[in-house]
């Protein structure tokens, strides 16, 4: 572990890190037991829980670096809403399985790229989990990649699912690339990239693969969501008191 910079930015964007992978975690786990098929509702547990343990590490690299003494249990369960920093797009409902594949590449895709330039980070602790995270994020790109081209080039309802989902998704990723106060003074202190970076390279990614599933990408309009800023949606209120009930019912309970 490594405390080399414990600014509220430095905080701030680990936070970041560890509550994309929860909140998407959460996201995926709601697919157990209702996938369309038994291969992909194992595939999909198993990827919840890879995203969760990627939390887990992150949350706890968070507490760390902040000193108040909050673990992961703390900040997973027992902040409120608008202190959460993850983005929208994360915490959007499910809707079917189609708009799962499609969320699970666009995002992915980024958090591969993302994972790439961390294992550089002057932040050794995050280095590591970087290290460790890519893995995940790679297999996680091909398993939503290979299922987008297979709705987007499917059958004619495949394809318009596909491609509804696309349309609804697309605006949420133009939050990944919003510049922020926090991402300037992290970048400068070579903890982690501006995200804005990232633009250019991830739609190098995404693109061939649309095109291949046969998807108009729509045209990006001034649309932006602020969930990395700690303005969510309606959704995110929901998707808490489910994750948080146990805690908040019982605070401190130990099994």
């Amino acid at each position: 572990m490594t405390q080399q910079m414990t600014s509220p930015e430095h905080i701030e964007y680990v936070l970041r890190l560890g509550d994309n992978a929860l909140i998407l975690g959460q996201r995926l786990s709601e697919w157990c037991g209702h996938a369309p098929v038994l291969e992909e509702d194992m595939a999909l547990a198993n990827m919840s829980l890879d995203l969760i343990g990627q939390a887990r590490m992150l949350l706890t690299h968070a507490g760390r670096l902040e000193g108040r003494g909050r673990d992961e249990d703390q900040l997973a369960f027992l902040r409120t809403e608008p202190n959460y920093r993850n983005l929208t797009l994360c915490e959007l409902p499910n809707q079917d399985f189609a708009r799962t594949m499609v969320r699970n590449f666009l995002y992915s895709s980024f958090q591969k790229l993302l994972w790439e330039r961390l294992m550089t980070s002057s932040d050794a602790e995050l280095a590591a989990i970087a290290a460790k995270s890519i893995k995940e994020a790679r297999y996680h790109a091909q398993h939503a990649g290979d299922w987008v081209i297979r709705l987007g080039d499917g059958t004619a309802e495949s394809h318009a699912r596909a491609q509804g989902a696309l349309d609804y998704l697309w605006p949420y990723t133009a939050e990944f690339f919003v510049t922020t106060p926090v991402d300037d003074t992290v970048a400068a202190a070579g903890v982690g990239p501006a995200w804005s970076e990232l633009e250019t390279a991830w739609e190098a990614l995404v693109m061939p693969v649309l095109a291949e599933a046969t998807l108009t990408v729509p045209a990006r309009t001034p649309f932006r969501s602020y969930g990395k800023f700690g303005r969510h949606s309606e959704h995110m209120g929901h998707l808490l008191a489910e994750m948080q009930i146990m805690q908040r019912t019982y605070p401190g309970a130990q099994w």
